[in-house]
């Protein structure tokens, strides 16, 4: 009886639509499709509005679609909140690679050598014999290690003979004994080379005579010599 009665009553309320004019009657047709809409429409196609401007419903029939002027707005959704992004994570601060120890330098010392090489000669001669030879290698191997080198050799003579004689045989003596030591490697130019012949003995005169005999050509073989005296720095072991 419930949906006879709403049916009578809907119709009931389009003739009375009717009656005052609120829609023509080429409308009632569609007005009447109340299954389909579930809201009273005019022949324009909006909702009938009662005497306080509420739309017509029929209280049947399926759910009515959303109409904008029947109901509220449709709900919209809020609009996502912005979240800032975490802050990076601060880098960590380099680890300074470790510092190597500055190496310390050696010592340099300035090392003064004086090297009598003994270089000897035979009376009245310049070359050198066997013994003056070893000398001199023995000397080559002191100087090799030394920096900023150099060498001096002097000539030397016995009081026997004349001066002149004496002064020209101490500076052939150191001639051969600069030529040696150029022959195994050394520098030319390092060699600083003099002769006094017999005025810097290494005897006395009352040690020994003047005569030429045996003994005393022995007794003054220290002064047949030349003396090598090397200079230079090296670094302290």
């Amino acid at each position: 009886m419930r949906n006879k009665f709403s049916k009578q009553q809907a119709a009931l309320t389009i003739a009375c639509a009717l009656a005052f004019g609120v829609f023509p009657v080429a409308a009632s047709a569609q007005a009447m499709d109340i299954n389909e809409k579930a809201l009273l429409m005019d022949s324009q196609g909006e909702p009938v509005r009662s005497g306080d401007g509420k739309c017509v419903h029929t209280n049947f029939g399926p759910q009515p679609a959303w109409n904008a002027a029947c109901h509220d707005p449709l709900p919209v959704a809020p609009a996502a909140q912005y979240v800032a992004p975490a802050p990076a994570p601060a880098a960590a601060a380099p680890v300074p690679a470790p510092v190597a120890a500055a190496p310390v330098a050696p010592v340099v010392v300035t090392e003064n050598v004086t090297f009598d090489a003994d270089v000897l000669f035979d009376s009245g001669k310049s070359d050198l014999r066997p013994a003056g030879r070893e000398s001199l290698d023995a000397f080559i191997g002191k100087y090799e290690g030394l920096e900023s080198k150099s060498i001096v050799a002097i000539g030397h003579a016995d009081r026997m003979g004349s001066e002149a004689s004496n002064q020209a045989l101490s500076e052939s003596r150191v001639d051969t004994v600069r030529s040696y030591l150029v022959s195994r490697g050394m520098s030319a130019d390092s060699i600083q080379t003099s002769a006094v012949g017999e005025t810097q003995p290494s005897t006395a005169t009352a040690d020994c005579k003047e005569a030429k005999n045996q003994a005393n050509i022995a007794c003054l073989q220290a002064d047949r010599r030349v003396m090598i005296e090397i200079s230079g720095s090296r670094t302290a072991q």
